[in-house]
């Protein structure tokens, strides 16, 4: 079983919930960008949830289907059609064979996740099928979707209509978006002033926003600590010796314009870090268009891992809404 790309909309990827373990060779976990829409997208159409999905970037691809399968798309509002008959997100409905998804205007949201029952089954590379494509690895030829490409399924007719994902449970950013951070092992780096300023200016979402990283701006400039230069260090006051590079760090460079590494980021570098998005809004940074309004909250490591147990009891709450 196959789909036919008929056109592949703006950058349509394969991907999963990532590689972990090989980000000290520098090989980033990929996967998609907002994790728990992926996998509320595959608990609709009865796939695991870390299957193989396809990740759409403001636009959906169009797809012909070869075979009977159910279908769920979840994340951004990102209305899908099928025949050019609406369909609902965060909802599974059943496709027939010769049948073709599309989709209308993007109306909330960055990416939307569509799963397919059996899920998209390219080769695993390194234990994932995700797309890097900076290092042209996994996904469909290590790339974004072509017009003519021919993805196989793992097959399945899946569970058809029906199935949904209850409002309440569905989870989207605010506006603005509320980014909680850890502060992190530099933040003494930055000013007293600088520091506050920081949790208490709005930023919003640069143009420069994409797989790797997100930039924001718009916020007060960021002062530094006085320092004599470190041996190794660049001469920049954000600079620093190499040091790895968490998911979610924060760099400043030159204390102007925050940037958030994300899903295909590299793995270390040269700038200070002044702390680090939790894992549990990680997904949202995925969900934020260019110019959006954004502020980062401050956290502690209790509230962070007490966010991480509720992101993980929504999606338990989900399985169960679903059973």
């Amino acid at each position: 079983m196959t789909i036919k790309v008929i056109s592949p909309g703006l950058a349509t990827t394969v991907q999963d919930l990532g590689r972990p373990g090989y980000y000290h060779l520098g090989i980033p976990l990929s996967g998609g960008m907002d994790r728990f829409s992926l996998q509320a997208a595959n608990l609709l159409v009865g796939n695991e949830p870390g299957a193989a999905v396809l990740e759409a970037v403001f636009m959906g691809p169009d797809l012909e289907f070869t075979q009977d399968a159910t279908v769920a798309v979840a994340g951004a509002e990102l209305p899908p059609k099928l025949d050019g008959e609406p369909r609902k997100t965060w909802s599974s409905f059943a496709v027939k064979k010769g049948q073709v998804l599309s989709f209308d205007f993007l109306k909330e949201g960055a990416r939307a996740y569509i799963a397919i029952s059996g899920g998209v089954d390219v080769p695993v590379v390194l234990g994932s099928r995700s797309t890097y494509p900076l290092g042209a690895l996994g996904g469909h030829q290590g790339r974004a979707l072509q017009k003519d490409d021919e993805l196989p399924l793992g097959g399945g007719a899946g569970p058809g209509d029906g199935r949904a994902v209850p409002a309440g449970l569905q989870r989207m950013p605010g506006n603005p978006a509320e980014l909680r951070v850890l502060p992190g092992l530099y933040w003494h780096r930055l000013t007293e002033v600088s520091g506050k300023n920081f949790f208490s200016d709005t930023w919003k979402v640069a143009p420069e926003a994409d797989r790797i990283g997100y930039r924001f701006r718009g916020g007060r400039k960021l002062d530094f600590v006085e320092r004599e230069q470190p041996f190794g260090a660049g001469s920049d006051p954000s600079n620093i010796v190499d040091a790895c590079y968490p998911y979610g760090s924060i760099q400043v460079p030159g204390g102007t314009e925050p940037i958030v590494l994300h899903r295909d980021a590299v793995s270390g570098g040269g700038y200070f870090m002044l702390g680090t998005v939790i894992s549990a809004d990680m997904d949202l940074i995925g969900q934020l268009q260019p110019h959006m309004p954004a502020k980062f909250v401050e956290v502690d490591m209790e509230g962070a891992l007490a966010a991480r147990k509720e992101r993980h009891l929504l999606l338990d709450n989900i399985a169960a809404a679903l059973a």
